[in-house]
């Protein structure tokens, strides 16, 4: 799309609260769940407040975007397309969907979003669904920026949307079976149970224990901030926000600190935002002040050196400091702080013991010492048995900052400028916002002002009176007869009037007719279970664009094939561990290390996970490809 870039920031939304504080915080668009077909089932929403959401952030020129993007049964076919249009006529601007069923349905005239769970990797991908009729395509969480390029050189006229922040699937998304192989849950019907998130006991292929306890597919949260120019570059224009199921405090929080970095980026090369408004916080956004396991930023810029955050899966928060001395005596520790650190009662505070168990404290009472913290805990004198000196401290829990976030802490207005223009039969307002102009007339019969110098700025301080609309007014300019009297109820109703007829055209729905789908060649995917093909309808896309689908979906299958491919990952648990053998190339002293604990060789043999219930999963190692997959290997 040539032109000067237009930028998203595009946020999630559980319910409708925390959409409307979404909005409230900078995002462009918020992506929410309607009453079924979300890929979160726990966050579904009544179709009223659906509207309202729409109606809410159509006042900034913000979009709402519905997510339909489970997979579909056959008999489900009918309800989804009833959903399409119930979300069409509640005012939702597009449909993000995986099934592409709906491409073969009556649908309105809506955009259609392909969602991330379509397995969206390859230029070949993203040219496939742009020429079906996708206006706009969530890439994998995996690439780098070339592959990222390459995608935008594929598609130039298709959006790329690409998530920047939160949680990290450790599986290509849609490519996902885990849970539904051993949880009778499906990750593409909404109802992942997360396995990645559990600890499991990792064994070498001849059956030695490599670690224990390990939350060896738990990854890091994504976090972009700091590659959001590089990204833009390569062509990504909607930035995504991960979290359909966080709380409000986290979905203000981090909307706040992409909303800052991105007008920043805007102002520094004349970008523009996708809404309106500007944005003012009462807290400092810290992303690591609210869920936060840690920071990597994937491949963007390659294969990073660790991924996975093995210890817990849990929120660590900020490093605040480390323990000096526990002075068991006065039931309390002492903290060496980080620079600029200050604790307050009701702080959560976390660490890990020797044992390597993730838990935590709360701060009853915090006293500042010189270059030194007394922390008297809420917990037992027990508590501090299990702290050592050079214990790392981490604040989880910022009692004042969530307490901020809790109340009224973000207020968006839109700025504007105003001509008003006198003559002594009318009174004519122009407001300007951007690319929007709205002029309204009023007839009068107006006198000579008593002092005309005063004229301008009485008409100034009643046209800034725009406390109950979304507007705040800038520049504002006399012509006219500007020696005659202008009475403030005069004024005041027209004011009113202006402003919401320039609210009117700004929330004016754009309306754009979804393309129709043109012939383009699927040969080259998938056909099997991973084509996610649960209905007829769904089937006959496929086919009528090249692809002979020969198996069902996996959630129709009535048993797991023998070393099925469940899950497959470009997260390497080798690498993460320092057992990858590329790893070791140029350095025999690595190499010798490597082949003693892989049995006198280099060949990258499969692993196993062992999880709490006894189900075994094989690691397998796509070494020309770099990717790892996982099978189930016994129940």
């Amino acid at each position: 799309m040539p032109g000067t870039p237009v930028l998203e920031l595009l946020s999630p939304a559980k319910n409708k609260d925390i959409a409307l504080q979404a909005v409230n915080a900078g995002a462009d668009a918020v992506y929410i769940g309607g009453p079924a077909f979300g890929a979160r089932e726990a966050a579904g929403n009544p179709w009223s407040d659906i509207a309202s959401v729409a109606a809410y952030a159509h006042r900034y020129g913000a979009k709402t975007y519905l997510t339909l993007n489970t997979i579909l049964f056959e008999d489900e076919l009918e309800a989804a397309r009833k959903a399409a249009w119930t979300a069409y006529e509640a005012g939702v601007d597009a449909l993000i969907i995986q099934d592409m069923a709906f491409l073969m349905m009556d649908l309105p005239p809506i955009e259609l979003h392909a969602s991330t769970q379509c397995d969206i990797r390859t230029p070949e991908k993203v040219r496939f669904l742009a020429d079906v009729g996708f206006s706009q395509v969530v890439l994998a969480r995996e690439l780098t920026l070339k592959e990222i390029a390459a995608c935008r050189a594929a598609a130039p006229n298709t959006s790329l949307e690409f998530f920047v922040h939160g949680a990290l699937c450790v599986s290509y998304s849609g490519l996902c079976y885990l849970s539904a192989a051993t949880r009778r849950r499906s990750a593409n019907r909404g109802a992942c149970a997360q396995l990645c998130r559990l600890p499991y006991t990792v064994k070498d292929f001849k059956g030695d224990v490599i670690k224990t306890n390990c939350y060896a597919l738990s990854l890091k949260d994504n976090d972009q901030c700091g590659n959001l120019r590089e990204l833009i570059d390569a062509g990504v224009r909607s930035f995504k926000i991960e979290g359909r199921l966080k709380e409000a405090s986290y979905v203000k929080n981090i909307t706040a600190y992409y909303r800052k970095a991105l007008d920043a980026l805007m102002q520094e090369n004349a970008w523009k935002s996708a809404s309106f408004g500007q944005t003012t916080c009462a807290f400092t956004p810290n992303p690591e002040k609210t869920f936060h396991r840690g920071k990597t930023e994937a491949f963007v810029h390659g294969r990073p050196e660790s991924l996975a955050e093995m210890r817990t899966p849990k929120s660590t928060g900020e490093s605040v400091g480390t323990v000096l001395r526990i002075e068991f005596s006065r039931r309390a520790l002492v903290m060496d702080p980080q620079p600029e650190i200050a604790l307050n009662n009701g702080d959560g505070l976390a660490y890990f013991t020797q044992q390597g168990a993730f838990t935590g404290l709360r701060v009853n009472r915090a006293e500042n010492l010189e270059n030194r913290i007394r922390i008297y805990p809420f917990e037992a004198v027990g508590k501090l048995a299990e702290l050592t000196v050079g214990t790392k401290l981490y604040r989880n829990y910022d009692r004042l900052f969530l307490k901020t976030l809790d109340g009224h802490c973000t207020e968006r207005r839109i700025p504007m400028s105003a001509c008003l223009d006198i003559s002594r039969n009318a009174l004519t307002l122009t407001l300007e916002s951007g690319p929007y102009k709205v002029t309204v007339t009023e007839k009068a019969v107006l006198e000579a002002a008593k002092d005309p110098s005063r004229t301008h700025e009485a008409a100034k301080k009643t046209l800034t009176k725009t406390g109950d609309t979304v507007f705040t007014l800038g520049d504002v300019s006399l012509t006219g007869q500007t020696d005659l009297f202008v009475p403030a109820s005069l004024l005041n109703a027209l004011r009113r009037k202006a402003c919401l007829a320039l609210q009117e055209k700004i929330a004016e729905r754009r309306i754009r007719k979804q393309p129709q789908t043109r012939k383009a060649d699927a040969t080259g995917f998938a056909s099997d279970y991973r084509a996610n093909a649960a209905n007829s309808l769904a089937r006959a896309f496929w086919e009528s664009h090249g692809l002979k689908i020969t198996e069902d979906a996996f959630e129709l299958a009535t048993e797991i094939k023998h070393d099925q491919e469940l899950m497959r990952c470009r997260y390497c648990l080798r690498h993460d561990l320092g057992l990858c053998p590329k790893g070791v190339k140029g350095n025999p002293e690595k190499k010798a290390q490597f082949k003693e604990q892989n049995a006198g060789h280099l060949k990258p043999e499969p692993l196993e996970l062992i999880d709490s219930k006894g189900f075994t999963y094989s690691a397998g190692f796509d070494c020309r490809r770099c990717e790892m997959v996982i099978s189930l290997k016994k129940m």
